[in-house]
């Protein structure tokens, strides 16, 4: 589950999952010049240890900045615009309105003391010395560590230039860098002579001397020296060619290049096949996903298992557990050189093809078992593959045919909507739809319309979600799709019934729900249907039915092992206990509702939930906090209470209630603990009320 970044966290820097050696004096560098300046950045060739520094440093810091060390992976970034978004996430905002990205981060971190790692930027320089520059301006106590190949070049920048470690011995003491190969080799201080012979050809470059010493599961410690020997002795001081390294002159470069195209020579012809192929991947992969991008030729689909397991032996790879298996990930300069090659094979065309239509497959698939029993699976894995996801889009996008994008981007309605991704999917649903602005595209285009206009009316943009539903019903009718007939219906009633037009909400609806063929065929739809019903009966005061409906929908989903709108179902229960006079019923249901839609990230559901659970809590000092927790998370997911007049009107009430009760002095107290409360923390609070009572 994504965390808020609301309130003092510790951040999000990664365990360290391999042992750090030595840079005891550039740690203590960093340390002084992060404290001292704004922004510094640290610069080093490919594969020097700028990654791992920053992250150290950064870790040894956290104690100078109580809003926590934020680490920004920016190396599978390729759309300049999307910086902002990554930046956003990585601080695990949960902001899904309509404002800019970057306006809402500058907004959170305006009155924050904290570190943002901005890591790998050599490739984005000029936008991130644009962001970097425009950000602190607005957030004046926060620093930023940067990390790149060369620096920024902005004003009041501290660059710090990362050396190899050291190669030459101290007394008997070994290097920096023959520790680091024999710790990652397993050999003892005993071959010093040859480790230290192998680090100093490598220079102190922290990757080769990895890369190297995964060799010692082949060969002797002699045989790798002599050879690592020639290799150096025959191609002496090589000039750059095309590629990652272009340009890069610097001896250092060659000697990490010479090393990688070392590992490469001495890998079998299908491993290094395998390994350009992989460089397809953004982030992280799976192996299945790597079977069906990467087989082909001379590589089978049964092979590919056996050259992952290869690669991670030779330190090509990294291997994660994870629940659904293994996730391989490349280091940056490593899926480099790799790219490169691919490209002199002439595939990187038809793998980038493969990868997108892999990920389009995937959100097809997705959206179809979305409403089942695989659902936090199905959430998971999505947030898993977000960098892959968005890579694709990416390449949907660039395609000439506009159907790709509007496929993908509305395929991936349910990880948009219910998934707490509302402002990424509005971005990439817009753009797609702007793509192929006619009414051609036909069932690509409507469920891209359909999903925007969704998202839009979570995000309170009734506007543009009424505008989007006008353009729905008539594509579905043209398509002739029962499925989408009954998906505009709903996307009109919710427009009716967020408007208080809750009668027009029965009488559009009630035919379709009271039919067998409620969704023409598609469960989601139906249960989105379904839920519409319910709520209007709320506004309409009829709890009974309410009641009646909202247990249907909780049938419904529970048949098919549903959770997203089982935990609305919940929420509506909760609310129509409350109009029934059943406060401790309505407590209970608002608090089965909450855990749901917090672990799939809804923050919008867990605003509804702890609107509902406040309006029948008894203690009036406890629910004066949940409305300050509870507007924190409206405020983050758009206009509060959707911009719905019943809503409002029912949290209004809810306030009065409580002020009368406790007095205006001590509601702003407890108000403003809650405000200030971290919404993690406020969740769990929210889930710890007692069962309720009659509120005061």
């Amino acid at each position: 589950m994504r965390e808020s970044g609301q309130g003092r966290q510790g951040g999000n820097l990664p365990d360290e999952t391999t042992s750090f050696v030595g840079r005891g004096a550039e740690l203590r560098a960093v340390a002084q010049a992060v404290t001292d300046t704004r922004l510094v950045t640290l610069t080093g060739v490919g594969g020097v240890g700028k990654t791992r520094l920053a992250q150290r440093a950064g870790a040894g810091l956290r104690g100078g900045f109580p809003d926590g060390v934020w680490l920004v992976g920016l190396a599978q970034l390729s759309e300049p615009a999307l910086m902002g978004l990554a930046v956003y996430e990585a601080l695990r905002l949960a902001d899904q309105s309509t404002r800019p990205a970057f306006e809402v981060v500058a907004d959170w971190l305006a009155d924050k003391k904290l570190l943002l790692i901005l890591d790998c930027c050599e490739h984005l320089a000029a936008d991130c010395a644009d962001f970097v520059r425009t950000l602190l301006a607005a957030a004046p106590d926060v620093h930023v560590l940067a990390t790149s190949r060369r620096p920024l070049a902005l004003r009041d920048e501290h660059a710090i230039s990362v050396p190899p470690l050291p190669v030459h011995t101290l007394g008997a003491q070994p290097s920096d860098a023959a520790r680091l190969f024999m710790e990652r080799a397993g050999v003892t201080q005993e071959d010093g002579t040859a480790v230290a012979d192998i680090c100093a050809h490598l220079e102190g470059i922290p990757l080769a001397i990895e890369l190297a010493a995964a060799r010692l599961s082949e060969m002797d410690l002699d045989t790798l020296r002599q050879r690592l020997h020639a290799r150096f002795e025959t191609l002496g001081s090589p000039s750059p060619s095309p590629g990652p390294w272009h340009g890069e002159s610097e001896p250092r470069h060659q000697t990490l290049r010479t090393a990688i195209g070392w590992s490469h020579e001495l890998c079998t012809p299908q491993e290094r096949l395998a390994w350009a192929r992989l460089c397809v991947f953004a982030g992280g992969f799976e192996q299945e996903a790597a079977e069906l991008v990467c087989a082909g030729g001379p590589l089978g689909s049964g092979q590919i298992g056996g050259l992952l397991s290869a690669l991670v032996d030779k330190s090509l790879l990294r291997s994660v557990k994870t629940r659904r298996g293994p996730r391989y990930s490349m280091l940056d300069t490593v899926r480099e050189y790799g790219q490169e090659w691919l490209r002199r094979l002439g595939e990187e065309q038809r793998l980038a093809e493969r990868h997108r239509d892999y990920y389009r497959w995937l959100a097809r698939t997705g959206g179809r078992e979305w409403t089942g029993p695989d659902q936090v699976a199905w959430y998971e894995r999505c947030t898993a593959e977000h960098a892959n996801l968005r890579a694709a889009l990416e390449s949907c996008l660039a395609s000439p045919d506009p159907r790709d994008s509007l496929e993908m981007a509305g395929g991936l309605w349910f990880f948009w909507l219910c998934c707490g991704f509302q402002r990424e999917g509005r971005h990439y649903l817009d753009r797609a739809l702007a793509k192929a602005p006619g009414p051609g595209c036909g069932p690509g285009r409507f469920w891209a319309l359909w999903a925007c206009g969704a998202v839009a009316f979570m995000q309170g943009d009734l506007e543009a979600s009424g505008r989007l539903s006008e353009q729905c019903t008539p594509l579905a009718e043209q398509i002739d799709d029962p499925a989408a007939v009954d998906a505009a219906l709903y996307l009109q009633a919710v427009q009716l019934v967020l408007t208080s037009r809750p009668a027009r909400t029965i009488g559009l609806l009630a035919p379709t729900a009271g039919s067998p063929d409620c969704g023409g065929g598609s469960p989601a739809v139906k249960l989105f249907v379904l839920s519409a019903v319910v709520y209007a009966h709320l506004q309409l005061g009829e709890f009974d039915l309410a009641t009646t409906s909202a247990d249907t929908l909780r049938r419904e989903c529970e048949r098919h092992g549903e959770q997203w709108m089982l935990s609305f179902a919940f929420y509506l229960l909760s609310r129509a206990a409350l109009g029934n006079g059943d406060p401790a019923s309505a407590v209970r249901h608002a608090r089965d509702a909450l855990p749901i839609k917090w672990r799939l990230h809804d923050v919008f559901g867990a605003a509804m939930s702890i609107d509902a659970l406040t309006s029948a809590m008894a203690d009036p000092e406890q629910a004066a906090r949940l409305l300050g927790i509870s507007d924190v998370l409206w405020r983050s997911s758009g206009v509060a209470q959707m911009g719905s007049p019943h809503l409002m009107a029912a949290r209004q009430a809810c306030e009065r209630r409580v002020r009368d009760a406790i007095g205006d002095l001590a509601y702003e107290a407890a108000f403003r603990k809650g405000l200030e409360t971290d919404v993690d923390e406020g969740i769990a609070y929210a889930l710890a009320t007692p069962e309720g009572g009659t509120p005061s």
